[in-house]
């Protein structure tokens, strides 16, 4: 069989195929406790609901214009104005399938062979796959004191003739950490100075703890004309907890949405006329359900973080937002792709491999799920681990010997 080059070289979504796994043990009746997954397991406003359900009894469920509906561009410019303090035009926005495809159809639209695209360590699985499915090189850049928050001398140092864009996401899946407001002020500086591409995604911008607020990059901007190269990328997916919806946006110039439509066009002919439909209705609703959710969310970090404190020599750098937490197990074992497939073969506990993220020896593990899901999840992963922890453990009535060790 005949492959393309460029599919040959795309390895296949870590995350996605570990929320198969985790499915397909769960169906055959495993005790499974999945802290790999990104998913919040809140409800879906009841806004949302109520718009959907209205769309699909009138039975008017139809095609839309490839750059989203009126009402889904209206919604986006208003939370761009209250969230952002920037007023944009509809001809600045363009709805997608998810903002992981604004993000992609981004990219189509910027990219040239060769050309080159930086972002910080640890990153998004998709990144390097995203650029290298435009024929472009991915360039993650590592902080040199091991740190999860990027400098931007270190940045600077790896650009080159072939740079085209930086993506900056904060707070950061995996790490859970927010960049300072100097770090963005300075990234948007050197970028609006280069020449390059700015991608905010500001998925998670909401979901932040401990009374930080977001921060919008166009404080900082000094060109904020239809030149200006700096595109946020957002959705409904994490803060209204609507991942099953695949809604999300692009915030950009002109003339990119012109493009970026353009693209979408021929890949998907644009979003659900029905999913937009509730997603504006999330947006334009009552906020109440992102503020429970970031509450939950802060209570489970924090009790994840104690949890982890039991473990000896492992190492971790509290979350500022999101539902993760990225922690360095190297002391039990260097590859942390193994580490993972232990935990699930002995305790059923699933997480993701830090090598994904681009940094070995680390496990991402998720506070999406209940306290109990984290408490019972770590104390078998520390059982697994631990020599010193007790030789046996019982899952429900089926007992569990460690004989790995």
């Amino acid at each position: 069989m005949s492959i393309s080059q460029i599919a040959r070289s795309i390895g296949e979504s870590a995350t996605l195929k570990l929320n198969e796994t985790a499915a397909v043990l769960r169906a055959k009746g495993e005790p499974v406790i999945h802290l790999g997954g990104g998913e919040p397991k809140s409800k879906t406003p009841i806004d949302a609901l109520t718009a959907a359900a209205a769309m699909l009894d009138s039975g008017e469920v139809r095609y839309t214009p490839a750059d989203g509906t009126r009402a889904m561009k209206k919604a986006v410019i208003r939370y761009t104005e209250e969230f952002y303090g920037h007023k944009v035009e509809p001809e600045n926005v363009m709805a997608s399938g998810g903002a992981k495809q604004a993000i992609m159809v981004c990219l189509h639209a910027i990219l040239n062979p060769q050309d080159e695209v930086i972002f910080p360590a640890p990153y998004w699985v998709s990144y390097p796959e995203m650029v290298k499915l435009c024929g472009a090189v991915p360039v993650p850049v590592l902080s040199e004191d091991g740190s999860f928050y990027p400098r931007i001398k270190e940045i600077e140092e790896k650009m080159t003739s072939y740079t085209k864009a930086v993506i900056i996401n904060s707070p950061n899946n995996p790490s859970g950490v927010m960049y300072s407001e100097q770090f963005i002020a300075e990234i948007v500086e050197l970028c609006e100075k280069r020449g390059l591409y700015l991608i905010m995604d500001d998925i998670y911008h909401r979901l932040i703890f401990d009374g930080r607020k977001p921060i919008s990059c166009y404080k900082y901007a000094k060109d904020l004309s239809e030149s200006s190269k700096l595109v946020v990328i957002n959705g409904v997916s994490k803060q209204y907890a609507m991942t099953g919806f695949r809604i999300g946006w692009a915030v950009a110039n002109k003339k990119l949405c012109e493009v970026m439509t353009n693209v979408q066009s021929h890949q998907t002919s644009g979003p659900s006329s029905l999913l937009q439909h509730a997603a504006v209705a999330a947006i334009n609703g009552v906020q109440s359900s992102v503020e429970a959710l970031r509450l939950t969310l802060e209570n489970n970090r924090n009790v994840m973080a104690q949890q982890l404190e039991s473990f000896e020599g492992v190492k971790l750098t509290v979350p500022d937002g999101t539902f993760y937490c990225f922690a360095d197990f190297s002391v039990y074992g260097k590859d942390s792709t193994k580490l993972a497939q232990l935990l699930l073969d002995k305790v059923r506990v699933v997480t993701v491999p830090g090598v994904e993220f681009g940094m070995e020896g680390h496990l991402r593990l998720s506070t999406c799920g209940t306290i109990k899901d984290i408490t019972q999840g770590v104390e078998r992963m520390k059982w697994a681990l631990d020599p010193n922890s007790p030789n046996e453990l019982y899952l429900g009535d089926r007992k569990l010997v460690r004989d790995w060790m």
